[in-house]
C-alpha cells in the first residue's frame, strides 16, 4: 500500500465520521483530489486507490495531465481563477467548474463548449467572508448571478464554492459554512428547475466543519499528497 493510499483511507473514515455526526449518509460527501502542483504519476497512484475526481487550479498543468491520463475514467474539475482567454480549453476539457464568479466567464463557457458534450457543471464561488484580496461573487450579488447563469444553455448550475478566511477554532470555522448552506437553499427556492445540489466547501484544515454544515464536495490536497512542493513551479528560497 502507497502513503496515498493510507491516506485515502483515513480521510474517508473521517468524513464518514463527519457525516454520521451531522446525521448524513458518508456518500453524500464527495472527496476531490487537488491536484496542483503533482506528477501524473501521483494522480494515478490515487486513482489505483479508488480516487476518481480530480480538481486542478492551473490551466496548462491540468491539459497536460489530462492529455497523459486520458486512459483514466477521470472527473476532472477546474477549481482555480478563470481568465476570458482560457474559458475555451477549460470548456473543452472539464465536466466541472467551480470558480466563476461573474456572468461573462459563464456565458464564455457555454458559449464554448462543444456540441455533443454533456452541459457542464458551474459552481458560482462567493466571497463569503467578503475579503478583499479573494474572488468570488458577494453574497447580495449572487440571486441575480444565478439567475443570469441558469438561463445559459450548455451550463448545469450545479451549485455554490467558497473559500473562506482561515480560521483554527472548529466552532467559528463552521459560521461561513451556515452561511453558504442558507445561500443556496436560498437559490434553490428562487431557481426550482434547476440541479443546485452541490456545497464545495471544506479543505484540509476545515473539512469536518464544512461537512457538518452541509459539504457535498471536499477539496482536500495537502492531507491527500502530503506537502506540497513549490520548487518546480516558483524559485526555490
Amino acid at each position: 500500500m502507497t502513503q496515498i493510499t493510507d491516506r485515502l483511507e483515513k480521510l474517508h473514515s473521517q468524513i464518514k465520521a463527519a457525516a454520521e455526526t451531522a446525521n448524513r449518509q458518508p456518500q453524500t460527501v464527495q472527496l476531490l483530489a487537488v491536484s496542483k502542483t503533482r506528477e501524473a504519476d501521483e494522480l494515478r497512484q490515487a486513482w489505483s486507490a479508488g480516487q476518481r475526481a480530480f480538481g486542478e487550479n492551473y490551466l496548462q498543468e491540468a491539459l497536460d495531465k489530462i492529455e497523459a491520463l486520458q486512459d483514466l475514467d477521470i472527473g476532472w474539475h477546474f477549481i482555480g481563477p478563470i481568465q476570458s482567454n482560457k474559458t475555451r480549453p477549460i470548456a473543452e476539457n472539464f465536466d466541472w467548474v467551480h470558480s466563476v464568479d461573474r456572468f461573462k466567464i459563464a456565458q464564455r463557457l457555454s458559449d464554448q463548449r462543444p456540441a455533443g458534450m454533456a452541459p457542464l457543471n458551474i459552481c458560482l464561488q462567493v466571497n463569503i467572508s467578503e475579503e478583499t484580496s479573494k474572488s468570488g461573487a458577494l453574497p447580495a450579488d449572487l440571486p441575480a448571478l444565478a439567475a443570469e447563469v441558469a438561463a445559459l444553455k450548455n451550463i448545469s448550475l450545479r451549485g455554490l464554492m467558497a473559500i473562506p478566511a482561515s480560521n483554527d477554532d472548529p466552532q467559528l470555522q463552521r459560521r461561513p459554512f451556515a452561511q453558504m448552506q442558507a445561500l443556496l437553499q436560498t437559490l434553490q427556492q428562487q431557481l426550482p428547475d434547476q440541479p443546485l445540489d452541490t456545497l464545495s466547501m471544506g479543505m484540509s484544515a476545515d473539512m469536518e466543519a464544512a461537512i457538518l454544515e452541509g459539504a457535498t464536495i471536499v477539496r482536500i490536497g495537502t492531507a491527500l499528497f502530503g506537502p506540497r512542493d513549490y520548487s518546480n513551479h516558483s524559485s526555490n528560497h
